[in-house]
């Protein structure tokens, strides 16, 4: 395919880095040629960062942070108020942008770009909730106080499947409460996952230095982007290989790191044998589906209890068939192009050993392009690839389970626990199960893929470490400094003065 110059939005040209508050390119040798990957077009073309460059933008985020940090907190919040009204102005520009370059669809663009505008708007109550308090003392004259204040740097790697979200979900929080951040977008995805991003907070006033952008190869700067001594935690997200050579990175460094990680999921969808059958379907389509199965808490594995089994899994492959592939720019599109060549590949080979492995394809067909069809297999186990395995795709292996306790335990059976979800028309026995979910989220008559600004979104096991949105990332992005001031003399046990 010849690949042409495109421009799906004239709100800049997005062929130069924001780096210490100038737009400028990059010293790398290499140059990115961002795809739109549904017709290979070209979106931009982007002279790589090297360690100078990084290195420049942490120090320049250092030195603008003192006065971001000490502007009022109305001040701060403004500026994150003008974004979120910059958003409503440029709605069809942002979304355009989400469809062309992560290949999302209209109806994941216009989430995406919901989930964002809420960011926007979580971040600018942020600044009030960073509060210090008065703690008890049993040293007569003491008063101690504890005081929150911003970790100072904070390094974001964002990836390509929500790249304008999972970009604003650290970034936004992380300014607001006074931080200054420096984001490295996934390759796929540089545009929407940091520059658009950064020109929004600039023409809403963000201060030169707050807020870099640096786009380039792993290999040359993805090392020292995490053990660079400036910044004081990394915000990841990605796969769990991946988040755990980051801590490794963060722990080895000069300085210690904090780290926030949204790793993998292999997320459990539970329907019991007294589920609305209708409601769940409709559920499971959506929850497996968005944005071609592309999303860490998309259901990875739908575990079914013996007596309904047979008759979900008819529906869920008729309503499956229906789903309409293809250009995620034109409104009817359930399912767009998969991001990139690597990517189909490896869900073509999933595809492949399924088969193998004795799964019965129940729904699939051919590529055409980098768009995959939806996929259904039944006569799943949860010992398979399959189901042990995040398919990051449209996937849709089901198993089934001979009564409740084997449901349960095959949703627990694995080394991820991010989202999951549990349908029955019993919400206290909806409840008992939820609870009993080694997840670090888990939603009765729903599907996982919910993301709500002031709502703790985080995994346990080997899905990640952290939580991020409102007080959690008020907390994930700020530092207790315990101060004490002693009021009265004070005696101690060895004090050479006379004690009376």
């Amino acid at each position: 395919m010849e690949n042409k110059k495109e421009s799906p939005s004239p709100y800049s040209n997005f062929d130069q880095l924001l780096i210490n508050g100038q737009w400028r390119h990059g010293k790398g040798a290499k140059v990115l040629s961002d795809l739109n990957p549904y017709n290979g077009t070209i979106l931009a073309e982007i002279p790589h960062a090297n360690r100078d460059d990084m290195d420049e933008a942490y120090r320049g985020a250092a030195k603008a942070q003192h006065e971001w940090a000490a502007l009022l907190p109305g001040e701060r919040a403004a500026i994150m108020r003008r974004a979120a009204q910059i958003m409503e102005a440029r709605r069809e520009e942002i979304v355009s942008w989400i469809i062309h370059e992560s290949g999302g669809t209209r109806i994941k663009a216009n989430l995406e770009w919901n989930a964002v505008h809420g960011v926007l708007l979580e971040a600018a109550t942020l600044p009030y909730l960073v509060e210090g308090r008065i703690l008890p003392a049993d040293i007569p004259g003491k008063e101690s106080r504890m005081y929150r204040k911003p970790v100072g740097v904070v390094g974001v790697i964002s990836p390509w499947n929500w790249p304008f979200q999972l970009t604003a979900r650290s970034a936004a929080p992380a300014l607001a409460v006074g931080n200054a951040v420096v984001v490295k977008p996934a390759s796929d995805t540089p545009i929407t996952g940091g520059l658009l991003f950064a020109k929004i907070l600039e023409e809403a006033g963000l201060p030169p230095g707050v807020l870099s952008v640096i786009v380039g190869a792993g290999s040359e700067i993805g090392d020292a982007f995490v053990t660079h001594p400036i910044p004081r935690v990394i915000s990841f997200t990605g796969s769990t290989p991946i988040g755990r050579n980051i801590a490794k990175l963060a722990a080895e460094g000069p300085m210690l790191k904090r780290l926030e990680l949204e790793l993998g999921g292999n997320g459990p969808f539970v329907v019991l044998n007294d589920a609305d059958l209708g409601q769940a379907v409709e559920a499971a389509v959506f929850g497996k589906f968005l944005h071609q199965g592309q999303t860490c808490m998309s259901v990875n594995r739908f575990i079914i209890e013996d007596r309904i089994h047979d008759e979900f899994v008819e529906r869920f492959a008729d309503r499956v068939r229906q789903l309409k592939a293809g250009d995620p720019d034109a409104p009817d599109t359930m399912i767009g192009p998969i991001i990139n060549k690597s990517q189909l590949s490896g869900l073509q080979q999933r595809i492949h050993d399924a088969i193998s492995a004795g799964a019965h394809q129940m729904v699939g067909g051919e590529a055409q392009g980098l768009v995959l069809p939806p996929h259904v297999f039944s006569q799943v186990t949860n010992q398979m690839p399959l189901a042990q395995t995040e398919s990051f795709g449209p996937i849709a292996p089901v198993i089934r389970a001979h009564n409740e306790a084997d449901a349960l335990s095959i949703a627990n059976d694995t080394d991820l626990g991010l989202a999951a979800a549990v349908f029955t028309q019993d919400v206290e026995r909806g409840l008992r199960f939820a609870q009993q979910l080694e997840s670090g989220m888990a939603h009765i008559n729903d599907q996982p893929v919910n993301d709500l600004p002031y709502n703790p979104f985080g995994g346990e096991k080997n899905s990640g470490v952290g939580r991020f949105n409102g007080a959690w990332a008020v907390a994930a992005f700020t530092t207790d400094q315990w101060i004490s001031i002693q009021h009265m003399p004070r005696h101690y046990p060895f004090d050479a003065r006379k004690i009376t």
